[in-house]
């Protein structure tokens, strides 16, 4: 039966959700779960860099979409709702959060599949200088590199400019640059 839902648009689903009985709204809400589910755990994981606290996000993203569906933007993409909703969940759990970091936390096998060591070790230096990142360069850069959204939408939900998104997202790279030199240099040796 969801099936039947597959080929409607974004805003179809969305207005079947608003004024579908139950059943279609229930069926609508799967079909865009389906649609983005994937996108924004993964946009989630990478701003919180927590498996638990991820998927806590995660869920209630969707449920104050499902909540909130009738205040769903008609002229703005579904995506950008979602992300929007993911984003201030997180710049929420982010501010109330303290800023510290165990080594603990870093789980290698959720990074790289790979048993190169080397591999692996860049893979953590990478998250880990993305960690070190202000929220204003972290999020633009997960938004492009991550989600591969361009950068009106960047800008749309990171509400700011399109030029500041992609001075944001340059920024962002070239701080990455800066804090991994020494490790890239010893990698060499």
């Amino acid at each position: 039966m969801a099936n039947d839902y597959s080929n409607k648009t974004d805003e179809e689903l969305v207005f079947l959700m608003k004024d579908g009985s139950a059943t279609v709204s229930g069926n609508a809400f799967t079909e865009l779960y389906e649609r983005y589910s994937s996108r924004v755990f993964a946009y989630i994981r990478r701003v919180v860099n927590d498996q638990e606290q991820a998927e806590d996000l995660f869920q209630e993203t969707f449920y104050k979409f499902y909540q909130n569906v009738r205040a769903t933007p008609n002229n703005g993409t579904i995506i950008g709702y979602l992300i929007t909703i993911a984003r201030n969940l997180c710049l929420n759990y982010k501010r109330d959060k303290k800023a510290t970091l165990s080594i603990d936390d870093v789980n290698l096998n959720n990074y790289s599949k790979s048993n190169d060591y080397e591999e692996t070790e860049l893979m953590e230096l990478v998250t880990m200088s993305m960690d070190l990142l202000e929220i204003e360069y972290k999020e633009p850069l997960i938004l492009r590199v991550y989600n591969g959204m361009n950068y009106n939408e960047i800008a749309e939900i990171c509400n700011t400019s399109e030029s500041n998104a992609r001075s944001r997202v340059h920024r962002a790279k070239q701080k990455i640059k800066t804090i991994l030199m020494p490790y890239l240099k010893d990698l060499a040796k």
